[in-house]
This record gives C-alpha cells, sequence and structure tokens, in this order.
C-alpha cells in the first residue's frame, strides 16, 4: 500500500461574503477536491490541541500522529534541524522575520505592515541577515540565514518561556502590546530595535524601494523552543516516507521523525512556485520503495496572511490540480491511498491561524461512493465524523483509534 498525504496549508476559513458567503474551499473550482468527498471519507479533525496557539507547527506535528502535548517543544527548533543547525540543552532557538514596519514614530509605536517584508528573496535577505549578524551577532547570539523572510536566532542560555507574538497575527497593527515580555525580552527587544537603525540604509532595502518592495526595515522575534525529540515515524507506523515542502518548519519535522527531506528546485511557499514538479518528486520517491509521501503547500496560509481573496482561491485550485495530477499517475500502483486536508484554517478576516477544526478526505484506490459531498467545511462537518488531530494518522493507516 501506497500513502500520500497531500497537505494545504491554511485552506480552510469562514463564510465570505464576497462569495455568496461560501468559503473559499466553497467558491474555488475543485472537481478533484470534490471527487475524493464523494466517493471516500470526510470528516473533521481538530489538529490544534485546547491550550495551544494555531500554528502549522502544533497542526502538522498532529497530522503526522505526534500528539503536541507529548512533542511539541516550540516551532523555532524545528527548524533549526531543517538548517543543520545543532542546538546544545542550553541553546534556545527563535524564529527571527525580516518585516516591514511604518517608517516614522518611535519603534514601540510603529505598525506591523507587512510580516514578511514584501515576500523577500533568499538572496536578498541572505544579505541582510549577514549585515545584522555582524553587528549583533555575538557568542551567545547567533543569526543564521534560512528561507525568504525566515530566519533564526540560537541564544545560547536564553529564555524560553519570553513572550513573543508572531508577526503574521498582528498585520495593520501598532507593535507596543506585542513586543517581548518577561524575563530576557529587553534583550531580544533592544536587538530589534537596534536592526531598524542600520537596516533601512542597506543597499538592498535601497534597491527594493526603487522598484516599489516594501524594505526589510527590523527583526521580529517569536516561535522560541528548545530541541526536540520524536520518536520514529517508521517506528510508529511501519513505513518508510519523505516530506516535500518549501519551509524548513516542515522539512524539521520531516527530519525529527526520521523521514527523508526531498530537495527541489523552484518551491516558494506562495503561489508562485513548482508545483508540478513536487507532485512528480511524490510520485518519483514513491516509484523508488518509499510507503509514504507528505506534500506540504504553504501557498493557500500565505495569501491568508496577506487578505488576499483571490490569491487564496487560486492557490486552492493549484492544490486541486495537484491532486488531480496524483490521481492520475498513481493508478499504476495496485493500492494506494490518499488523504486530503489543510492543517489549520487561516482565515482572510483575521489574515492569522484559527484554532478550528478541518475538513479531512480520505479516498483508498478502488472506492465508489457517488455521493453527492463536496470538499469543503460544511459537507466534512455534516458527516458528524470528528477526530484529534493527532489520531488522524492511525485513521488513515488502519491502526486502531
Amino acid at each position: 500500500m501506497k500513502y500520500i498525504i497531500l497537505l494545504g496549508d491554511g485552506m480552510a476559513d469562514k463564510n465570505i461574503a464576497e462569495l455568496g458567503e461560501k468559503t473559499p474551499l466553497q467558491y474555488a473550482n475543485t472537481p478533484h477536491m470534490d471527487y475524493l468527498a464523494a466517493n471516500g471519507e470526510i470528516g473533521m479533525a481538530g489538529t490544534v490541541p485546547e491550550g495551544f496557539q494555531p500554528g502549522s507547527d502544533v497542526a502538522n506535528l498532529s497530522v503526522l500522529g505526534y500528539n503536541p502535548r507529548e512533542y511539541y517543544t516550540g516551532r523555532s527548533p524545528l527548524e533549526a534541524v531543517s538548517m543543520g543547525i545543532e542546538l546544545d540543552d542550553e541553546d534556545v532557538a527563535y524564529r527571527c522575520n525580516l518585516v516591514t514596519l511604518s517608517e516614522k514614530g518611535k519603534y514601540e509605536e510603529k505598525t506591523m505592515v507587512d510580516y514578511s517584508a514584501d515576500e523577500i528573496t533568499t538572496a536578498e535577505s541572505g544579505q541582510l541577515i549577514t549585515e545584522v549578524s555582524d553587528r549583533l551577532g555575538s557568542g551567545k547570539l547567533k543569526f543564521y540565514a534560512g528561507f525568504g523572510f525566515r530566519h533564526l536566532l540560537v541564544w545560547n542560555g536564553g529564555p524560553a518561556s519570553v513572550k513573543l507574538t508572531p508577526p503574521h497575527d498582528i498585520s495593520g497593527r501598532v507593535i507596543t502590546p506585542y513586543l517581548p515580555a518577561g524575563k530576557g525580552s529587553e534583550v531580544l527587544f533592544n536587538l530589534m530595535k537596534e536592526s531598524s537603525t542600520f537596516l533601512p540604509a542597506h543597499p538592498v532595502n535601497g534597491k527594493r524601494s526603487e522598484t516599489g518592495a516594501r524594505p526589510a526595515n527590523s527583526i521580529w522575534f517569536w516561535g522560541q523552543g528548545k530541541r526536540p525529540a520524536l520518536p520514529k515515524f517508521q517506528d510508529k507506523y511501519g513505513l518508510s516516507g519523505s516530506v516535500i515542502s518549501a519551509v524548513d518548519l516542515i522539512k524539521g519535522i520531516g527530519i525529527c521523525a526520521g523521514l527523508d527531506v526531498v530537495k527541489l528546485e523552484g518551491v516558494t511557499g506562495t503561489v508562485h512556485t513548482n508545483y508540478r514538479g513536487k507532485v512528480r518528486a511524490a510520485l518519483e520517491e514513491l516509484h523508488n520503495g518509499k510507503d509514504f509521501v507528505y506534500i506540504h503547500v504553504e501557498a493557500p496560509d500565505a495569501a491568508g496572511h496577506r487578505g488576499e481573496l483571490d490569491t487564496k482561491i487560486h492557490a486552492i485550485e493549484m492544490v486541486d490540480e495537484m491532486l488531480g495530477m496524483l490521481l492520475k499517475e498513481l493508478d499504476c500502483f495496485e493500492r494506494y491511498k490518499v488523504m486530503l486536508l489543510p492543517d489549520h484554517p487561516t482565515p482572510l478576516h483575521t489574515m492569522t491561524h484559527s484554532s478550528n477544526p478541518v475538513p479531512f478526505a480520505v479516498f483508498t484506490k478502488g472506492q465508489q461512493k457517488n455521493c453527492s459531498r463536496t470538499f469543503d467545511e460544511k459537507s466534512a462537518a455534516a458527516t458528524g465524523l470528528y477526530l484529534a488531530g493527532h489520531t488522524l494518522m492511525d485513521y488513515f493507516v488502519d491502526h486502531k483509534i
């Protein structure tokens, strides 16, 4: 049996008046998703346990079968694993975004204009983080360049309990109530504030301004944690597997779970990505003997965070096209199962994550129920099937729940 999960990050949403009170999943043209819903099993899953902040870290751990209450230690250490950064017992990793803050006024009173600095490229941001490291790094404070706007700070002996806010949660808001708080917060705040004194004048930002792109004029810390330890996926489920994603978080979870990470050119985390290459890579992994492939698509989440309705619909339809490509090619295997789902909702009206349950569909080769169901939040909820997120994998591979 071959097992494939296709996860559209943040696809789930709320009803939108502009769409006739439909959600983007209901409105988008998704014939292949609807085929799964009509011929397979659909239901709702709670991927974010009560008491946890909704995010792709917690939710994707759940989907892969790891109960966050047992295994979650923070987002950034998972990203550090993907980046090849060794963490010791005293290290705390922090996500370090390059962001765009409003230009005028005191730092504490600025507004979060863009949590991704207009989706700054990896080449541009690498130069900026090098400057940050040269000016602000030390023996205990080490900066590491990542992918796009996503970078890391590792603080040896740093505080893990400091209160930090994801920048994508406060788009358009004054940052005053969301600045670092608690023990150790003054160090992180001073680093953020100091970065804003030299980043605006960097040549990279000068060139961006000339093209009309937003400047990456500050760093912003969040998502801290210590080194994780996950049992191997193959030991839990008896399946060899691979992960395909553009983002370090998902790659890091895969590495910690003992899954292979597929390197692929042209993946970006937006709708402008090599999505066909992801499908081809997944099929190649299966043909080469892997039992399981986890395909993560960031684009719907990115659109949700930016409040871009048309882009989110386009991203969902892109995921549907990927599913159609998979279904067409998977028939060469004698037996296979596909699971489709978001990890969490990213509602356009809030432009951040929600902990609400998400729809999922499981299809096994040969199933033909021919129901009238579609793949969306309303149709999935109507079945009455509800699973805790960390039991989804058991349900998918027919382990006892």
